[in-house]
């Protein structure tokens, strides 16, 4: 069972450190200067087991304001929280840039932490719980658990615990209802980096929150972004897994350390992901939907210094406001981010976006489209599949799975799945070429993959024979123009240019049969076939055989056209030539008995 994972959160010296580790008994402060400062700087991790028997991981995130880029890297991979405010202190800056920060991400649910209650009076206590109470109405927390707690005194600890238990209990009700794969979903798997480092003897290790589906040992992976100048994603094998720091075969979604095979730890540094291969579109453009804090100071336009948090990672990106020219706080747009490096998001993804310069959070909110198509002016970006489909009007399947994480059955060639009124216009311009291509009709290797699938859709309006597609009431091949004139002229036959035939028409007479080369003569199919009669009449009176001459006579023809014409029939077995004589072949034609 993977155990439930909650992040903490809250003003910096709050305690919420200290409360990890009674809880836990594992000290989420991991460096020296963490523990000699009493401040958390980084991300810090401890597991514990429920009074349930459930297990939960806590992802400890700093506090401090010049530290809101490390929280991020924890809390934008969970969804649920342990918010902590000191009762003698009160709500503080923190307090409210966490919970900002939170709500951004879409987080669900947790429960509030009112620490260091020991010594104080009840009636402050209550105040505290009260202000509380009053600071999260509206959002995700209110009404959640307020457990009043004071870690070193060991007060509150056991109702924290049966609070916590819950919160485990009300996540797995809701993974019961999600765990099931609906059809269409696309499940691949994806972990974000909030750690790595090298072990001795084991090689590259990194942690993070695994979504999607499970993961195998031996699994082949990607990340992404690589570390090459074009970011080509790299390769790894999973070569062990962990979880609660105990040694799995196979690791389901939720928190885990992974041991990879063929990489460094600076190859998977924090704000990557490791992916499986082949299940996302790494894009560096995505359209977003943007809401901007209610109590920013000022509004928010495409100037000025932005960083996005995706995952777990920070980066530098350009903004640009789809429908309207600025933002007052409060107010929600779309958006175009322009990212510095591929990163394998989907619509639905949350993100936090901060100002560099004031160093404040300016607002959040979720991927609309990936890699879109349409240019800024024209977008009008929301998490339709059918919209995907309707601005590329024709996506390949397992790229629209990439993109959208969402799978569709293809409805054209077995590959595609298309917009029926880009489809319906396609078609109307496929046909028209059709019946424009002439007698020979289109030659359908020179069409592409995605007109050739089309082109078996009209199979009403159009017929396929030899490699040429024509309309189904089109003249029969023979009728072209140079074929009759070969005809009316057999044993003398015009020459195509004289006719006006272009290559690529003669090439294809000749590929169906309807006209036949000789040492550079062209003639009539029909004309050879009755040659060959006239030259099995001859040798039925003069079985031993016959001169180019007489049969240049009998046609009524040249040296010019004869030899070339017992040349074709020689070498298609109907003739045999005997210096300048010529006797029957094997598929010499028979003479009919007379009388």
């Amino acid at each position: 069972m993977a155990a439930h994972v909650v992040a903490t959160a809250g003003h910096v010296d709050h305690g919420k450190s200290t409360l990890v580790q009674a809880l836990t008994g594992m000290d989420p402060d991991r460096f020296a200067e963490e523990k000699a400062r009493g401040l958390t700087i980084d991300l810090g991790f401890a597991w514990t087991e429920l009074p349930s028997g459930r297990e939960i991981a806590f992802v400890d995130v700093p506090g401090h304001v010049r530290l809101i880029k490390n929280m991020l890297a924890g809390a934008g991979t969970v969804d649920r929280c342990l918010f902590v405010v000191a009762a003698s202190e009160g709500w503080k800056p923190q307090s409210e840039e966490h919970l900002r920060i939170l709500e951004l991400l879409a987080y669900r649910d947790g429960i509030i932490a009112l620490t260091k209650v020991a010594g104080l009076d009840p009636h402050l206590v209550d105040v505290a719980r009260l202000e509380v109470a009053d600071r999260v109405a509206g959002t995700f927390l209110e009404g959640r658990p307020v457990v009043a707690v004071d870690a070193p005194a060991g007060l509150g600890l056991g109702e924290l615990r049966v609070a916590l238990d819950e919160l485990c209990a009300s996540s797995a009700r809701e993974l019961g209802d999600d765990s099931v794969t609906g059809e269409g979903k696309a499940e691949g798997v994806r972990l974000w980096v909030d750690r790595s480092f090298s072990v001795r003897g084991s090689g590259t290790v990194v942690t993070g929150m695994l979504s999607g589906s499970s993961l195998r040992v031996g699994d082949r992976l990607e990340v992404v972004p690589g570390r090459s100048p074009d970011f080509r994603p790299l390769e790894a094998r999973v070569r062990g897994l962990q979880a609660q720091m105990r040694p799995v075969e196979q690791a389901r979604p939720g928190r885990v350390a992974v041991n990879l095979a063929g990489l460094s730890a600076r190859d998977v540094e924090r704000g990557r992901a490791l992916v499986a291969p082949l299940t996302f579109e790494p894009a560096r453009v995505v359209d977003v939907s943007l809401s901007v804090l209610p109590g920013l100071g000022h509004e928010v336009s495409r100037r000025g210094a932005y960083r996005a948090h995706f995952g777990s990672g920070q980066h530098e990106v350009r903004l640009r406001l789809l429908d309207v020219g600025v933002l007052l706080p409060g107010e929600q747009a779309c958006a175009r981010l322009h990212l510095p490096v591929p990163l394998p998001l989907l619509p639905g993804d949350r993100f936090v976006l901060r100002e560099a310069g004031r160093s404040e959070t300016v607002g959040g909110g979720d991927v609309l489209d990936v890699a879109p198509v349409l240019p800024a002016s024209k977008a009008r970006p929301d998490r339709s599949v059918d919209r995907v489909i309707r601005e590329r009007r024709f996506v390949d399947a397992a790229l629209l799975a990439r993109m959208t994480g969402v799978r569709r059955h293809p409805d054209l060639g077995g590959r595609w799945v298309s917009d029926p009124v880009a489809r319906a216009a396609a078609s109307a311009a496929l046909l028209g070429r059709v019946e424009s291509a002439g007698p020979l009709g289109l030659d359908v290797s020179t069409l592409g993959d995605l007109d050739r699938a089309i082109l078996t859709t009209l199979a009403g309006d159009v017929v396929i024979e030899g490699g040429q597609a024509r309309p189904v009431a089109s003249p029969s091949p023979v009728a072209h123009p140079y074929v009759a004139a070969l005809e009316a002229s057999p044993y003398q036959p015009p020459d195509p240019t004289t006719c006006h035939v272009d290559r690529r028409q003669l090439r294809e007479l000749l590929r169906q049969g309807s006209v036949v080369e000789s040492g550079g003569c062209y003639f009539a199919r029909s004309a050879v076939e009755q040659a060959a009669e006239v030259v099995a009449s001859m040798l039925a009176e003069q079985p031993a055989g016959v001169t180019a001459s007489a049969v240049r006579e009998r046609l009524g023809t040249s040296r010019k056209y004869v030899l070339p014409l017992l040349a074709h029939l020689d070498a298609s077995g109907v003739t045999r030539r005997r210096g300048d004589v010529r006797t029957a072949g094997p598929r010499l034609p028979r003479v009919p008995a007379c009388g």
